[in-house]
This record gives C-alpha cells, structure tokens and sequence, in this order.
C-alpha cells in the first residue's frame, strides 16, 4: 500500500503480496476439488458385441538380394533390368501394391540402391526395407 504524509512528499511504495497468495491459494484449492468432478462419473455398462474381423491386409511383394546380388521375387530369381516390368505389372493388379525390400548384409550398396531406383521407377511409393533387430 502507499501512504503519504503530510509532513513529507515521499510515497512509500511496498507491495502487500499476502493477499494476492490467499486468493491463489484459494483458486488452487477450488480447481483441485472440482477437477474430479468435470469427468464422466455415471458407471455405464457397455453392450457386448461380436469381435470383428479386421480388414483383409494384402500381402506384400517381397524383392530380396542375396549376398551375391541375385535378385528375387518371392523366391523367384529374376534380372534386376526384368525387376520394373514385373513391379509394373504387380501396380497394373493392384495400384496399393506395398514392397518389402530384403537385402543381404554383404551385399554391396549399388546393387541395393539400383533396386530401389528400379521400384521407384515402376511407380510404387510404399516401399519398407527390411531389417533385423
């Protein structure tokens, strides 16, 4: 509070912060009781159904490399020059068609990249390289 006297023009200038803790104090106490309050409290039992089958999943188109550079398709050796019409024709199936690609851990990294150019270049966008833990 400030206060002046007549006998002198200083102000004194203190703030009084007890009152501003109460009413904080206060609000906390109020929000604390009342937040347990603000959920859902009426017990509802929720009816028993079926389970439902989740949707179907399609299986991925799996292109491995072994340590050679072999290229596969479902256990199926094929060029990688022969590996974009194949991707294509898999895409032509079916437009969502998902790639998993598999390469072996000597297997030097060109080979690896021109077969991700190759399925990149056949158009399919959902690609996972697959790894082990």
């Amino acid at each position: 509070m400030a206060f002046s006297t007549q006998d002198s023009d200083e102000v004194l200038s203190e703030i009084n912060v007890t009152p501003l803790v109460d009413v904080m104090l206060v609000l906390l106490v109020v929000f604390i009781v009342t937040a347990p309050l603000l959920t859902n409290a009426i017990p509802i039992n929720l009816p028993k159904t079926d389970a439902v089958a989740p949707v179907e999943q399609k299986d991925p188109v799996v292109v491995s490399i072994d340590d050679k550079g072999q290229v596969f398709i479902a256990k199926e050796q094929i060029d990688l020059d022969r590996l974009q019409f194949r991707l294509q024709g898999a895409k032509a199936k079916d437009p969502d068609v998902r790639i998993q690609l598999q390469a072996d851990n000597g297997v030097n990294y060109g080979v690896v990249a021109k077969a991700m150019a190759v399925i990149e270049k056949a158009g399919i966008t959902k690609l996972a390289v697959i790894t082990a833990k």
